[in-house]
Formats: structure tokens, sequence, C-alpha cells
């Protein structure tokens, strides 16, 4: 069970391609409003965010590469350098998925790497997106994620079939290092919800239904 306050699992996420300045602005003021740990949003909106919640303790995260995984590591080295210089206090990246089910490593784990670098001190966690992968194959990303030195894995998007699932959380916490954590995104609306996955080993919960958790109701929402 957490000794944490609830509200500093929380990164506070609106990805949605159509979210307007309005509900950014939205977004940041319940993050201040229930210290969530973060906001997470597109990269377009992080400077936004960032005058939005200056002088306040919560952060401001941003996507990578999102949410296919598939640009260069080029693009998403530009685009972490990027979002930091505009703001941005953690990096979601997501991870070359064709290329890991493809069995090429190597070139996973430079992709990470090629961001991690870009990012500095700037804390990394890698977006697996669990619901395409199979058991091994998540093992498999959670090691490489290691050997590239990420802060963090993810289990998901979002945007594809699933969100997490407890099962992932076992398999992810088996794989990774003492000194990495994880991070569950994608299905989580309630505070039952929210609960179950600190309980299995989660460090951070990605989820649009914040302000519901909070309050002990229940969203249909996600992100």
């Amino acid at each position: 069970m957490t000794t944490l306050p609830l509200e500093s699992y929380i990164d506070h996420t609106l990805l949605k391609p159509e979210a307007t300045e309005t509900q950014i602005k939205t977004l940041c003021s319940e993050a201040k409003e229930f210290n969530f740990k973060t906001v997470c949003v597109n990269p377009q909106y992080v400077a936004l965010a960032a005058k939005e919640l200056k002088n306040t303790d919560v952060g401001v995260c941003t996507v990578i590469g999102f949410p296919l995984g598939a640009s260069t590591s080029q693009t998403k080295a530009f685009e972490t350098t990027d979002a930091i210089k505009n703001g941005a206090t953690e990096i979601d990246m997501v991870i070359s998925i064709g290329n890991l089910i493809s069995g090429n490593d190597s070139i996973v784990v430079e992709d990470i790497k090629a961001v991690v670098k870009a990012a500095g001190r700037t804390p990394v966690k890698v977006i697996l997106e669990t619901a395409l992968l199979t058991q091994p194959q998540i093992a498999k990303a959670c090691q490489l994620c290691t050997d590239a030195k990420a802060s963090f894995v993810k289990t998901s998007t979002g945007f594809s079939t699933r969100g997490a699932s407890i099962d992932d959380i076992v398999i992810m916490k088996a794989n990774i290092s003492s000194e990495m954590k994880i991070k569950a995104s994608g299905g989580i609306r309630s505070k039952e919800d929210a609960l179950k996955y600190i309980d299995a080993g989660v460090d951070r919960l990605g989820t649009s239904a914040g302000k519901e958790i909070m309050k002990g109701s229940v969203s249909k929402k996600d992100y």
C-alpha cells in the first residue's frame, strides 16, 4: 500500500489531438488544485503548460515519437531538445515498436539512448505499448530500456487496443533494474484503479481522470 499522497503519483493527462488551449489551461488549473506530479501534454502545448504552472510544484511532461514510435531517432532527439527548451521537465517517448517486434535490439537501444542523451538530466519514460507485444517481448523491451538507462518503463500510449494491465506490471517489474520505475497508463479511471496499480508496484499513473480519482468518482473518459 502506498505511503505517499495519491496525487503525487498522477500525471494529469490530455493528449487528444483536438485538445484546445482552453482545455490545456483547465488541465493545468486542476493539476494546481490537486497538486499532481505533472501534467502530460502534446509538445505544441509544453510552453503554454509551463507558463500556466510557473512557480508551482507541478511539472510538465510531454510525449516524443507519439503515438506510433516510428519516427527516426534523430527526430525523437530533436523533439526532446525542443520540448525541454520549451519547459518540459519529463519526457515520455514511444519505443520503436516495429524494430522491437522484429528483434532489432541494437536499433531499439540506440533509439532510446538518443532520447536519453538529448534529455540530459530530464527523466525519460519509455512507452512500450504493451497491447501490441507478447509477454516475452515486454520482458525484452524492459531489458533494453534498462540497457539504455531510461528512468521509467511505461505501459501504453492510450491510443492502442487497450491500456495497462496488472499482468503487464508484473512482467515489467521482473525485468527492470532496481533503479528503474514503472508508469501505468491507459484505462485508469477511478481511485480503485489507481490504488490497484500502486499496490502492484507502479511509481506513476498516467490518466485523464485525475480529478475524478481524487474525488473518488469514476470517469468514462480516457486519453
